[in-house]
């Protein structure tokens, strides 16, 4: 008797199992993945004379080339603070990783699908070829040169140890553009919006110019030592210059042109001080600043008396502001388009004799404190780097 209730309690189990498998596989809808942001690069087979496909085991040849990606933030995408605090919210979907570790063999799990198309409800598997060293590079060689057991170069040389296939098309400003232009409202309050492909199309420099032209200037030099130097690019990927870590440098590339005016070496009590700054975006193809909606420039005048006292000062912003909740919208932007000026002025009618002194600092920021702060950033998470900064030191009799 104990043993036929016993089999009836296993039977009964199983067909417990069976059935909530087939709720959750069989009668549920599961979605299949169709956004471009959903979808990863699948898993890449390491193409025959490598033992990997990490940039680390690339450098060993590639030793340039090495050393100016480890400069780049492309190099740091994965292990960012900002990005990892974003992950670590609730509000973060499943496909937030793919422009940060773009290859599938970064990831430790495949994403089948949604179940009912519910973004916070995807159909995982484990990757038997998850590469835990791999997805500590980020956006790494392979995201952008192995597809299909081969490593895709602009010329396809015969000479490499491992697979060639040239293919300049696949290295266009369409594979930038594929990360570097999302946008998209996910959830009311979850909007990616990254128009940097989209602002280039629109600006003067289209089909003149590209990312590559600007991002990863040409120069004739050796792509591995000892076989004589031929056209390749710089791989610093140089952009905003604002460190990930304090203790890590990076490229700048720089938009804005800068045009001060001049100041007087003595004023009078009765007199105005007037004094303007001319700002450019005279080498970027698009907005700057461009990408985080949270980035943007300060520009921040400061008047000390001769004591060393602060008497006047006055702040500009260039950027977008935005409201996450209830609703994620963009409530204002004065970005700044290509080739656009704008002058900001600072003035000023002394009340006081003696030295004084105005510091014209310009701040590129990566976020705010208060975004910084809500997010748990570190004292070694950068906020900002300064672009630009001068003094004026005059007399007022």
């Amino acid at each position: 008797m104990k043993t036929n209730f016993l089999l009836l309690s296993i039977v009964f189990f199983c067909v417990i199992m069976v059935f909530l498998t087939q709720c959750r596989s069989g009668d549920s809808n599961v979605q299949q993945l169709t956004e471009k942001w959903e979808i990863v690069i699948p898993n890449q087979k390491i193409p025959e004379g490598l033992t990997s496909i990490r940039a680390s085991d690339c450098g060993t040849c590639h030793k340039k080339h090495y050393e100016e990606w480890k400069l780049s933030t492309h190099a740091l995408a994965w292990v960012d603070l900002q990005f990892q605090a974003e992950l670590k919210k609730e509000s973060s979907p499943f496909f937030c990783i793919n422009c940060h570790i773009p290859l599938q063999n970064q990831q430790e799990f495949i994403v089948k699908g949604m179940i009912d198309g519910d973004i916070y409800q995807p159909v995982k598997v484990q990757n038997p070829k998850f590469d835990k060293e791999l997805q500590k590079e980020g956006i790494t060689c392979a995201s952008c040169h192995v597809r299909d057991g081969a490593i895709i170069g602009p010329t396809g040389t015969s000479k490499a140890p491992h697979k060639t296939v040239k293919n300049p098309a696949h290295l266009s400003e369409e594979l930038c553009t594929s990360c570097h232009n999302a946008n998209a409202v996910v959830t009311p309050t979850l909007a990616c919006t990254f128009e940097t492909g989209d602002e280039w199309k629109a600006g003067p420099y289209f089909e003149e110019k590209n990312c590559i032209s600007c991002h990863m200037e040409p120069i004739n030099r050796e792509i591995v030592d000892g076989n004589g130097e031929r056209l390749s690019h710089f791989h610093f990927f140089g952009g905003s210059g604002i460190p990930k870590f304090d203790s890590v440098t990076t490229k700048i590339l720089n938009g804005l042109a800068f045009y001060p005016s001049t100041l007087k070496e003595t004023y009078f009590l009765t007199d105005e001080i007037i004094y303007s700054l001319k700002l450019k975006n005279e080498f970027a193809g698009h907005n700057v600043p461009t990408g985080d909606p949270e980035r943007f420039f300060q520009v921040q005048f400061e008047l000390k008396n001769k004591l060393g006292e602060i008497i006047s000062t006055q702040t500009e912003r260039i950027g977008e502001k935005w409201e996450w909740y209830p609703v994620a919208k963009k409530i204002a932007d004065n970005n700044m388009l290509p080739n656009e000026e704008r002058v900001f002025a600072f003035s000023y009618v002394p009340d006081e004799k003696g030295e004084h002194t105005l510091s014209v600092t310009v701040t590129k920021n990566r976020m705010d404190k208060k975004t910084a702060e809500y997010n748990k950033l570190g004292d070694n998470y950068p906020l900002f780097i300064t672009i630009y900064e001068e003094e004026h030191v005059f007399q007022v009799q």
